[in-house]
């Protein structure tokens, strides 16, 4: 790793400002979970195939609600197959040293930053959490685990009557769905932490992006509001993407072009340097 990025890192550690982590699909692949928007995540329905972006928004759910829960519920059991890397103990270790000084925004859904330890309260899951379920009549703002009786779905499995019952709103009886963003779907604030990532970016002095190429709105935000208001960005990647080229542009930010299991173990090595 550059010795400059190094100097950057430990001067940052010494001060006072936000630390912001925003990561995305490459930290979760060296855990060995695949994006699902390439072949893994395609679904066959009868004769038809479906890839995710048709599969993951809420006009599908209404019309095949038990293909989206064994979508989803397949997808939920790789996640939880998986174990969190070094990487993801690296950021856990960070907000140890850091404390209120540092915010996690994670676009990953698999729920491994909060299973290395990364606190709930400071980790924006703006994706939302593949292992829970809310109302789909939005009779609440409530969140529920997916209840243990309900187990991962492989391709081939089809959901029980049991699993239906279980799959229900508490409050209303309603089917639940999965309490992801959806494609069809907007950020806010209750379930996903829009205005407190951007609050989180406008403060930031440094911001470590980590696997991910800005696919979606909220973090092309908080990296263009970083980047606004002077702040510096390190872009953790194994090729190049939009986020290095932001990084970049200001003649402050860096690209290292490393795995994040790798990368982030280093870069908390040298936050530590007195």
């Amino acid at each position: 790793m550059q010795e400059a990025v190094r100097t950057v890192l430990r001067e940052t550690a010494k001060g006072t400002g936000r630390i912001t982590i925003l990561t995305g699909a490459g930290i979760s692949a060296e855990s060995g979970i695949p994006t699902f928007r390439g072949p893994e995540g395609y679904w066959t329905v009868g004769s038809q195939v479906y890839q995710p972006q048709e599969m993951a928004t809420f006009w599908m759910f209404t019309q095949q609600p038990d293909e989206v829960w064994k979508w989803y519920l397949y997808r939920m059991g790789i996640c939880r197959a998986a174990e969190p890397n070094p990487g993801h103990h690296a950021l856990v270790a960070m907000e140890q040293r850091f404390g209120d000084r540092f915010t996690l925004i994670t676009q990953n859904v698999d729920g491994l930053h909060l299973r290395a330890g990364n606190s709930l309260e400071r980790t924006y899951q703006i994706h939302g959490n593949v292992n829970f379920m809310r109302c789909s009549l939005e009779c609440s703002n409530a969140v529920y685990p997916i209840p243990p009786a309900v187990q991962p779905k492989a391709k081939d499995d089809q959901l029980t009557d049991h699993d239906r019952e279980l799959l229900r709103c508490p409050l209303c009886g309603a089917r639940t769905r999965p309490h992801v963003l959806l494609f069809d779907e907007s950020y806010d604030e209750y379930h996903y932490r829009w205005h407190s990532s951007i609050k989180a970016a406008s403060e930031t002095v440094l911001l470590i992006v980590v696997g991910t190429a800005g696919a979606t709105n909220l973090p092309n935000r908080v990296a263009h509001e970083v980047h606004r208001q002077g702040g510096i960005i390190v872009d953790v990647n194994i090729e190049t993407n939009p986020f290095a080229q932001l990084a970049e542009s200001g003649g402050r930010g860096f690209f290292v072009q490393q795995p994040s299991a790798s990368a982030l173990p280093t870069m908390l090595a040298a936050m530590a340097d007195d």
